[in-house]
């Protein structure tokens, strides 16, 4: 059962701001020993923050997978041990009975554009909505729809520099 929705609003339209708040974000629910999902829409952007979360933070180690299954892609199999998984949003949602369901997770990360499938199964979500005019659009329905759902919902304004 959802408990609650953050959404994250950065005031800059620049997607490398969008990626380093994500990346920090991740890197603090993983030190909350929480089990994290990832939603992108792309297999590119999902492989644009696989690579993103090794180099964000030198000092950082944030434990991470990334689970596709798509044409050109390496299909890997789902690790429960491994505490983020990164998964590109219409890949995650179909049944596929030898891929699985998509990891259990505390926090579902959601990067995609669209609404999550199967929302009841996160205690928390977060949405990062960044200042580029149709994200913020599409943020804006999405927001729509949890409030349409009774899910609890917090906002968060931030400008570049801001922490988690």
């Amino acid at each position: 059962m959802t408990e609650r929705v953050d959404f994250y609003v950065l005031k800059s339209a620049a997607a490398k701001q969008r990626w380093a708040f994500a990346c920090r974000l991740i890197e603090k629910a993983y030190l909350l020993n929480l089990k994290v999902l990832v939603l992108n829409d792309t297999l590119a952007d999902a492989q644009a923050l696989d690579e993103l979360l090794w180099t964000f933070n030198e000092r950082s180690f944030v434990p991470h997978k990334l689970c596709v299954d798509a044409p050109g892609a390496a299909a890997q199999a789902l690790d429960p041990a491994t505490p983020v998984h990164l998964a590109v949003l219409g890949i995650a949602a179909r049944s596929d009975p030898s891929q699985g369901e998509p990891p259990a997770a505390d926090l579902l990360l959601n990067l995609a554009t669209a609404l999550p499938p199967d929302l009841q199964r996160y205690a928390r979500i977060a949405e990062v909505i960044d200042a580029d005019e149709e994200r913020r659009r599409a943020g804006r329905e999405r927001f729509k729809a949890y409030r349409d759902l009774k899910l609890t919902l917090e906002t968060h304004q931030l400008d570049e520099t801001a922490d988690v």
